[in-house]
């Protein structure tokens, strides 16, 4: 059997548990439909892939202060060096494999503050050395948004016009890339890769309530808001603490969630606002962590997008805390569009509002949610399916042959 060279690729390992999920779907689908291929990653935490996941992974950046503001003339010199060293670094890194994946994130996207030499000039020289050296990159279900920033919006332009395969998490994503003149006639939408992971059985129904679960982030606005970073950070903390405050008076418990590792600042700045033992934290360390919180909530109200998939994937009632177009639109698309509300403009009375209304409808959104997520599932069977067909098509038809009668 012909072995096949398979790589990831991305800021995965870096303590964003929705990037870390996306990688699991995939390793999943190639570990059960091409278990020959030899897998490895370049990637922004390599030490923690290859302790959780098992495969080899590589660095994604030489030089190790890459995300770190950098003032000093020496820091600033690293990191002029370190873009010309991971040009080199990158392209040898393809050259080996047959197939690179990207698995989903929002690599196309700048809805978080983000800076063109940083995450998409590494994913431009991927797609780049892809094409100059016949390696097949796959962009699979990733989330893109439209991009002010001029530089930006090149590289990213540029990064999927030369990806042999892409796939969007949502239309949204999809019109996004067409806007900035990416030809998408070919191009399909999938639920994200998150969908795909297994799910926690779910809680006693003989069982005490569940808490509420409210998942927190550590939100600054978007990469046109720097200017009022500081001002929306501030009201989305005020806004969130006032209405923990609320459920507590309630006598609720309250879970606080987290998906990434800076988020951590928020919960210990809401809990010495409420200062209740009716509030506690979760330590999650996966996506499968995150889900085993929601499985048990009553009810999820939460900011970051994949604290959202994995509240909807467990099927439990939630409400978006919503800080971009792609948290609407997968509550849209799993039933749940009304129950959504601004991030930069947290309302906690309104919230509220909206909370109290959500829990009055739970047996329905309930029952709702376990049909959307039926098809959710059979559109990921799609596709794993297409994506086969479209990078190991020696073993697509190896497996057609075996299918014929």
């Amino acid at each position: 059997m012909t072995l096949l060279r398979v790589g990831v690729f991305g800021l995965l390992g870096s303590g964003n548990l929705g990037n870390d999920g996306s990688l699991e779907a995939v390793l999943g689908y190639l570990r059960a439909e091409h278990p020959e291929a030899v897998v490895d990653a370049l990637c922004g935490g390599p030490e923690v892939v290859a302790a959780r996941y098992g495969i080899p992974a590589t660095r994604l950046h030489w030089n190790r202060g890459e995300y770190r503001t950098a003032s000093r003339a020496g820091a600033i010199a690293a990191k002029g060096l370190g873009k010309l060293v991971d040009a080199v670094r990158t392209a040898a890194w393809v050259r080996r494999h047959d197939v690179v994946i990207v698995p989903g994130m929002g690599v196309l996207e700048a809805t978080l503050p983000l800076r063109p030499w940083g995450f998409p000039y590494s994913l431009f020289l991927l797609c780049a050395s892809g094409r100059l050296s016949g390696t097949r990159v796959a962009l699979v279900g990733v989330g893109a948004a439209p991009i002010g920033n001029r530089p930006t919006r090149a590289l990213v332009r540029w990064s999927a016009r030369l990806a042999t395969y892409r796939s969007y998490r949502d239309a949204l994503s999809r019109d996004a890339m067409r806007e900035m003149g990416v030809d998408t006639t070919r191009d399909e939408v999938y639920p994200d890769l998150a969908f795909a992971l297994p799910v926690p059985p779910p809680p006693d129904p003989s069982g005490p309530p569940g808490p509420v679960c409210v998942g927190v982030m550590d939100f600054h606005g978007g990469n046109d808001d720097r200017a009022r970073a500081e001002e929306i950070h501030r009201r989305y903390l005020d806004g969130t603490t006032r209405f923990v405050r609320a459920l507590v008076k309630d006598g609720r418990p309250v879970r606080l969630l987290t998906g990434d590792a800076c988020d951590a600042s928020v919960v210990d700045a809401i809990r010495e606002a409420v200062d209740s033992p009716l509030v506690t934290a979760a330590e999650t360390a996966s996506l499968a962590d995150l889900m085993k919180e929601t499985a048990a909530a009553d009810t999820v109200v939460a900011t970051r997008y994949h604290n959202l998939i994995c509240a909807l994937k467990t099927g439990t009632p939630t409400l978006a805390v919503s800080y971009a177009a792609k948290s609407e639109a997968l509550m849209a698309r799993m039933g749940l569009g009304t129950y959504c509300h601004p991030a930069r403009e947290v309302d906690a009375d309104r919230l509220l509002e909206q909370f109290r209304e959500l829990e009055k409808r739970s047996a329905q959104l309930r029952k709702t949610l376990a049909e959307r997520n039926q098809v959710a599932t059979r559109r990921l069977e799609d596709q794993f399916t297409a994506l086969t067909a479209a990078l190991f098509p020696a073993a697509d038809h190896a497996h057609a042959l075996r299918e014929t009668p």
